[in-house]
């Protein structure tokens, strides 16, 4: 997400952040008006579960709202925000320790060939149901991934973030991230392979 993606009623996201260090809720609202869905894709990808997602997110927000004075501005609003939410949901992690729920419900992305897009246009049952199972599947087998692997999957499939930018969001060098991408992939055609 690029600076102009937090513009509402034409102020910048530097214009948004004096608002939020100034306490207006106005600002507050287009935060979550305007970051929620993306956060949210995020924290699914990693806690695999929607309530816990919810609650993530929400603790993310109250976070930024309590801390938004500390927000230095050397990196954009969504980079920041980004951080946040990953931190938030491996400390999740470690706080239930137990193991991945899963319930699955339809998450978009806008990259790794929308792996995640419903095709509402199409009627036919026959089609649905093989859709719906092929989606089944596939979320399962994103569900077996190391968490290493999956996040980076999350980043590139739910975020479009490039090699650089996850690179750069979790402190690993490049050329991880690429393994770790081609790992999650292979991983993904073969088990994929398995269960059709």
């Amino acid at each position: 997400m690029n600076k102009s993606d937090a513009i509402a009623d034409n102020i910048t996201e530097q214009d948004l952040v004096e608002r939020l260090k100034n306490g207006q809720q106005w600002a507050f609202n287009n935060l979550v008006k305007t970051y929620q869905d993306r956060l949210l894709k995020i924290a699914y990808g990693i806690t695999l579960d929607r309530e816990d997602s919810l609650e993530v997110v929400q603790d993310v927000f109250i976070s930024v709202f309590k801390n938004i004075q500390t927000f230095r501005q050397d990196a954009s609003l969504a980079t920041w925000l980004r951080k946040i939410t990953i931190n938030q949901c491996l400390n999740w992690k470690r706080k239930w320790k137990r193991r991945f729920k899963w319930s699955h419900d339809v998450i978009e992305s806008e990259n790794d060939k929308q792996l995640f897009k419903e095709n509402k246009k199409n009627n036919d049952p026959e089609m649905l149901f093989r859709e719906k199972q092929f989606e089944k599947n596939l979320m399962n087998a994103i569900k077996t991934l190391p968490e290493k692997i999956r996040l980076v999957l999350v980043l590139n499939a739910f975020e479009g973030l490039s090699y650089d930018e996850i690179a750069k969001t979790l402190n690993i060098k490049k050329g991880t991230v690429s393994s770790r991408l081609h790992f999650a992939r292979k991983s993904l055609v073969e088990l994929l392979e398995i269960n059709n």
